[in-house]
């Protein structure tokens, strides 16, 4: 594997971290204190090609690799988990499940428009009753001549307050389990579409959570992607991607998490000199920095081998369950590192460690990821 970075990955790199220093910083503690969508943040990174980073132009993307989509994300998490998750859930989940599975009118109507930011996505999978057993659903889309008519709710949507745009797995047929799941593009404008209350979340404030409800939602036929029963296989043909995107969001964090302990322990003394100095700072500050570049090596080769249109998925599950591990973990001595200072809101210390939590959790819990690894590790020959 070559570690150099190409003269184009540089550039798409500073810039990231450019706009992360001059539009993400300012002002993340007080988005983050009043769970606010940092819209006009997305706006631009829409505008600067970081929401359909791995689009080929034709369809208003970027036309980038996998390894530079990661670079920018990083850089962004660095600064805003938040507007990484948006920035991620935008790439790897709708406009790579466009590009991959929708025909051709569907791309022109729809990936264009979301690949250059014009229109924001979200992605639906998750209902109450279904969280990592995600073939248990009961939202149903029952056809009526040249549409569809969809009744129930889906919970946990990322992006599902701001978004244009739903890609929404349920069922079309029932009493087959995964094999009657398909797969639609719903317009928020749609009648019988209806969005809950914001919830009120432990970190990620920033970008927008909430449940959606369908009562008689009615929706074009043209609107499925491929056909009846097919939408298991496209969730899980997409949501490999999607890890790669999260697993670098957690990586942004711990990698501002001991960016943010180096320049403490420089500038803190205690006991007459730097608590850099002392045995114990330094263990955590060498532990943070092996893992956080074992992390990044782990997304990377996941990252180089989609790119390379080779199989993934295990690569993808162990770079997110290590890169989540390491988030929490570098987090957590952050505020070690800094002490009360670091229980304290206007650090933003504290927000690093409540950010980190859920990379743990969605697109497939750390539980989840083991599993997938040790199926894929009994399956080879």
């Amino acid at each position: 594997m070559d570690f150099n970075l190409t003269e184009e990955q540089q550039l798409i790199q500073k810039t990231a971290r450019d706009f992360a220093r001059d539009h993400l910083r300012p002002g993340v503690i007080e988005r983050d204190e009043k769970a606010e969508f940092p819209k006009e943040q997305i706006k631009m990174m829409g505008e600067l090609g970081f929401l359909g980073m791995m689009i080929p132009e034709e369809f208003g993307g970027a036309g980038m690799d996998t390894i530079s989509y990661c670079l920018a994300m990083e850089e962004i998490a660095k600064a805003d988990a938040s507007a990484a998750v948006v920035m991620s859930v935008n790439n790897s989940l709708v406009c790579a499940l466009l590009y991959k599975y929708a025909n051709e009118n569907q791309k022109q109507k729809y990936l264009t428009k979301l690949a250059s930011g014009e229109l924001l996505g979200a992605f639906s999978l998750s209902e109450p009753q279904s969280g990592s057993d995600a073939s248990n659903m009961r939202t149903f889309a029952k056809q009526d001549g040249d549409h569809y008519i969809i009744n129930g709710t889906k919970n946990w949507v990322t992006n599902g307050i701001s978004s244009d745009i739903v890609i929404l797995m349920c069922m079309t047929e029932k009493d087959v389990g995964y094999k009657g799941i398909s797969t639609f593009i719903v317009e928020k404008s749609f009648e019988g579409l209806s969005k809950g209350k914001k919830e009120n979340k432990l970190g990620i404030r920033g970008s927008d959570t909430c449940e959606l409800y369908f009562d008689d939602c009615k929706l074009p036929v043209e609107n499925r992607i491929g056909e009846e029963g097919e939408g298991f296989k496209i969730a899980l043909g997409t949501l490999d991607g999607g890890r790669v995107g999260i697993a670098t969001q957690a990586l942004g964090i711990a990698a501002e998490s001991l960016e943010r302990s180096v320049e403490y322990a420089k500038e803190r003394k205690q006991f007459g000199k730097a608590i850099g100095q002392f045995g114990a700072i330094q263990s955590k500050l060498a532990q943070m920095a092996i893992h956080v570049d074992a992390a990044r090596l782990l997304i990377h080769r996941a990252a180089k081998l989609k790119d390379e249109e080779k199989p993934f998925g295990k690569e993808a599950a162990m770079a997110k369950n290590f890169a989540s591990k390491v988030a929490m973990d570098a987090s957590t001595q952050c505020v070690q590192i800094f002490g009360g200072t670091g229980y304290m809101k206007e650090t933003g210390v504290e927000r690093l460690m409540r950010d980190a939590k859920i990379t743990q959790i969605y697109e497939g819990t750390s539980e989840i990821q083991e599993m997938i690894i040790a199926r894929a590790l009994l399956e080879e020959k």
